[in-house]
């Protein structure tokens, strides 16, 4: 990895999140814990240099590798050359249609996530329909956070959004020590899994802006934060329908509460 740095004259950026994971044998990991065969399509995201993209496309039908960085791409043409089933895209994540990217997919999207943008990387995939999975590796504190439920110190918004959609667990612990720069956090892999009765479109907008307004300072009560959506009246009989205690803070709500009140404030209002 050096070696090829230096010859592109480039060096990790740490604004950018860059750590890139060096070690064989946890790509090889990677691409078999996250189930990938000769009939997938995947999606990565940030291959910065490749390692964990050959190992992707030795399992898959076709891989499309999708890199910000101008000089990484320049890199990786030496790195995935004679790879016949791998695509590099020039791009920022954020801003293109990653359904189009997986060509409407279905696709499973398998990445080592750029630590800075994990979330709304993660979060930008799941409001299409290509992607049923998504494999990543991110911060261990990023993965906890995602895969909280109630009760749990790491709970929040972003839980409860990530889930409304998709079953999150984190599969596993990974070493920093296969990474280069080393980081200075922990890491793990977070396994994502789109729920077939998830809410879309309108509906999942509305409870979104539910969340959202209920997490909004998490030491208020329901009552108080949701004051800037409804006014009182509707407050009232939308908690009364919903079965939602007004003087309970969001963290006391699990995903199935939250979309009961998020509809129960449609009807009221």
């Amino acid at each position: 990895m050096r070696r090829l740095l230096d010859a592109h004259g480039l060096a990790p950026r740490k604004a950018a999140g860059q750590n890139f994971v060096c070690d064989p044998n946890t790509v090889r990991k990677i691409v078999r814990d996250a189930g990938v065969d000769d009939a997938d399509l995947v999606v990565e995201i940030g291959p910065g240099l490749g390692s964990l993209t050959i190992a992707l496309a030795q399992a898959a039908r076709r891989v499309v590798a999708v890199e910000i960085d101008a000089g990484l791409v320049r890199a990786l043409g030496e790195t995935l050359a004679g790879l016949g089933n791998v695509e590099v895209v020039h791009a920022d994540a954020l801003r293109i249609d990653l359904d189009e990217v997986a060509h409407g997919g279905p696709a499973k999207l398998v990445a080592n996530l750029p630590y800075n943008v994990a979330t709304p990387i993660v979060m930008h995939a799941l409001e299409g329909e290509a992607y049923r999975e998504l494999f990543v590796m991110v911060q261990k504190e990023v993965g906890e956070r995602w895969a909280a439920t109630v009760g749990d110190g790491a709970y929040g918004g972003v839980s409860v959004k990530l889930q409304l959609v998709a079953d999150v667990e984190v599969a596993a612990p990974i070493s920093r020590q296969v990474f280069f720069p080393v980081p200075n956090v922990d890491s793990v892999v977070v396994r994502i899994v789109r729920r077939d009765d998830a809410p879309t479109g309108d509906e999942r907008a509305r409870i979104v802006a539910t969340v959202d307004a209920a997490f909004a300072q998490r030491r208020k009560t329901l009552r108080n934060n949701l004051r800037r959506v409804a006014d009182a009246e509707v407050l009232a009989r939308a908690f009364d329908v919903s079965g939602t205690d007004p003087g309970a803070r969001a963290e006391e709500l699990g995903v199935d509460d939250f979309v009961r009140l998020s509809a129960a404030l449609a009807e009221a209002a």
